[in-house]
């Protein structure tokens, strides 16, 4: 009995030596949220929620405001990097080029709400995002299309979604992003980019892979499940897990 035991372990591990790994090197997450311009008072909840999700769905995440940790030894520790609501000019030359580095060799970025509103002296972070801020009227509800129905990030959410939000408008949208979540600028006032105004995009980029959300603006969308559920999607998108 022990050595048919013993042989059905050596098995186990010959089978299945990537999911150990993985237990052993669990995925990890770096959540970057320094402002340097104009500050989101739900940055905090935006904090709680994905420290949250990292627990329940088995990922680890540093939380910090520290620029400094943007060096190329030590952003290797990390499976992704979300700018969560950042703002204004975040990194300095020498960091912005670590960061270049980490997703060009493979990295992954995720960006919600604010992140679009920074790097402006960065021309390489707004191609990164997809798109750059372009202001916003007075927080109102809008219908939100998921114009993509298979992706994680938004097969759960109705079709059409009616939600208050600060609506951002965009400038230099890229025209490679995959888009998957479009405003219905006919429902609400403010909006300046027409007929298609993307809200939610991701795609492979020099090498690593980028995912944007302008949702989560207020307090309340961090214990939204539909939201919730579709920021951990994109983070997961992010970490290397294909859509």
């Amino acid at each position: 009995m022990n050595k048919i035991l013993l042989t059905f372990l050596l098995t186990c591990l010959w089978i299945f030596p990537s999911d150990l790994k993985a237990q052993k090197h669990p995925k990890k997450i770096l959540l970057f949220y320094k402002t340097a311009a104009y500050k989101h008072a739900s940055i905090p909840a935006g904090i709680a929620a994905i420290v949250k999700l990292g627990k329940e769905f088995k990922f680890q995440t540093d939380t910090s405001s520290d620029s400094n940790l943007f060096t190329v030894e030590n952003l290797k520790k990390y499976n992704a990097v979300v700018f969560l609501s950042t703002s204004g000019d975040m990194l300095d030359s020498l960091q912005q080029r670590s960061f270049e580095n980490y997703i060009r060799t493979g990295g992954g970025y995720m960006g919600i709400h604010g992140a679009s509103a920074g790097g402006y002296n960065w021309p390489w972070y707004g191609k990164l995002v997809g798109a750059i801020f372009n202001g916003h009227p007075v927080q109102q509800f809008a219908t939100f299309n998921v114009i993509d129905r298979k992706n994680r990030a938004t097969r759960h959410l109705p079709e059409s979604w009616n939600i208050k939000e600060e609506l951002y408008n965009f400038k230099n949208i890229s025209n490679d992003i995959k888009v998957l979540i479009t405003v219905d600028e006919s429902t609400y006032k403010g909006g300046t980019n027409g007929s298609f105004h993307p809200m939610a995009w991701y795609r492979d980029f020099e090498g690593g892979r980028s995912f944007y959300t302008a949702l989560g603006h207020a307090d309340e969308k961090y214990t939204n499940p539909l939201f919730l559920k579709h920021i951990l999607e994109g983070i997961r998108y992010a970490m290397g897990r294909k859509s």
